[in-house]
């Protein structure tokens, strides 16, 4: 749910890992080579947003591993895809909401490739619907994943980024304008990525390592396609009447890890959807 604007219903709804959705990965923007010879972590990177980011982090020269639950012969597709551009990468299987499992992502990361020096925080769930239709376990599990599962893996990261390493965590629009009723759960969780990011922004720059937090508005993907029955609505909310698209977030989260004097800060990749 990372990738999209959540659906607004009157019942419960259930979604799966963010970033396991389909959307184009081809770049428009030239490589720079920012990241050749470093190494990259992405949750949740299957599909969508996820899987834009770790293609579009290996056409700046990283080595890339990608995380998923469910989608294992899409996070393969995505090897090949980074192998293809001549780079490095692993595909890993781990829920970031099992504490073991966010942490291990981070250990066998690095041992598959040597080292790390970006992370992105893309991985994360969403139950929808009215707050007294929620559970005391729909709760457990987005806080588990969205906010503990970004904490342990940022935790563990911390111990091998070197300096100059980066952190980028993926939340939502909805942390800066809730557009209907039914996100409340969602909402709350991404907002405590907001302090988080911030803080080890603080915690963290002496050591010359950066945090940053980007924020997808509406992205057309097969979770939340742009020609389905909440499109119109959701684009309408926009500044630009349309839906974004992986690529265009994957963009963004590539210039953050390559920025040495961006820390701390919040950057919303939503069409206006807050203005």
């Amino acid at each position: 749910m990372t990738d999209e604007t959540p659906e607004m219903t009157t019942e419960t709804a259930r979604t799966t890992e963010a970033g396991e959705t389909t959307e184009s990965t081809e770049s428009t923007e030239s490589t720079e080579s920012s990241l050749l010879g470093k190494a990259a972590l992405v949750t949740g990177a299957s599909r969508g947003i996820g899987a834009a980011t770790a293609l579009r982090l290996a056409r700046e020269g990283a080595d890339v591993a990608v995380t998923y639950v469910n989608g294992k012969e899409a996070a393969e597709d995505v090897v090949r895809a980074v192998e293809a551009l001549g780079r490095r990468a692993v595909a890993l299987r781990a829920d970031v909401g099992d504490p073991e499992d966010a942490a291990g992502a981070v250990t066998a990361a690095v041992r598959e490739l040597g080292r790390l020096d970006v992370l992105v925080n893309n991985a994360g769930v969403g139950v929808l619907g009215p707050v007294e239709t929620l559970s005391l376990e729909d709760v457990d599990r987005v806080l588990a994943v969205n906010v503990r599962g970004v904490f342990l893996t940022s935790r563990a990261a911390v111990v091998h980024l070197p300096r100059g390493g980066r952190i980028i965590t993926v939340g939502t629009c909805m942390t800066q304008r809730v557009p209907g009723p039914g996100g409340t759960l969602y909402a709350m969780s991404k907002s405590a990525l907001v302090g988080l990011t911030k803080a080890l922004a603080r915690e963290l720059g002496e050591r010359g390592i950066t945090a940053n937090i980007v924020h997808p508005g509406p992205i057309d993907t097969d979770m939340n396609p742009a020609d389905g029955p909440y499109g119109p609505g959701q684009a309408a909310m926009t500044a630009l009447g349309r839906f974004g698209t992986a690529q265009e977030v994957a963009d963004t989260i590539a210039h953050l890890a390559g920025s040495a004097y961006i820390t701390g800060a919040e950057f919303a990749v939503d069409g206006g959807h807050a203005a």
